[in-house]
């Protein structure tokens, strides 16, 4: 069953994939364990190009291919802390999730969840929802927050100087 999330708290306007990826580096900058985003958004929004700056500001080496992982549906890389990159889109019913490792992820790495709108029942209370538009070369993040981790990412995003 599809959740609706209330109105967007914050929109960001970003021009190019190098702009998506420099804000979430600064978020990946500030992960802990625990912290969860959900990623929604059409193919081609940008949803792996913003994990990819998430691992960047994780510490994920260089040299690890940080790509969605749809055909894997999780993808764990090394950093600072751990980076778990999960996509729903090729999961078919609630009965698969529980083979992918979810509550265990949410424990001890940072999750990033592609295609979170899918399965909105697996996602912690506490987390940061981005939905992604396409705005001809441009997207535009919407950002909610559930709870105090939720909130304190949204901060980090939100705190960016140029839109």
């Amino acid at each position: 069953m599809k959740q609706d999330l209330p109105d967007p708290a914050v929109r960001l306007r970003i021009s190019n994939a190098r702009t998506m990826q420099d804000l979430a580096a600064r978020l990946g900058s500030t992960l802990v364990a625990g912290d969860v985003i959900a990623l929604t958004g059409p193919l081609g929004a940008g949803k792996t190009t913003f994990v990819q700056g998430l691992a960047e500001g994780l510490g994920v080496p260089p040299d690890r291919h940080v790509a969605s992982p749809t055909f894997a549906l999780v993808s764990e890389h090394p950093g600072r802390v751990p980076l778990v990159h999960v996509d729903f889109y090729r999961i078919q019913s609630p009965a698969e999730l529980p083979e992918l490792g979810l509550e265990e992820a949410y424990d001890r790495a940072a999750t990033a969840i592609e295609w979170a709108d899918r399965f909105w029942e697996v996602l912690p209370s506490d987390a940061l929802h981005i939905a992604i538009d396409i705005r001809g070369e441009a997207r535009e993040l919407h950002l909610t927050s559930c709870g105090p981790r939720g909130l304190r990412m949204m901060s980090v995003l939100a705190a960016r100087e140029t839109l």
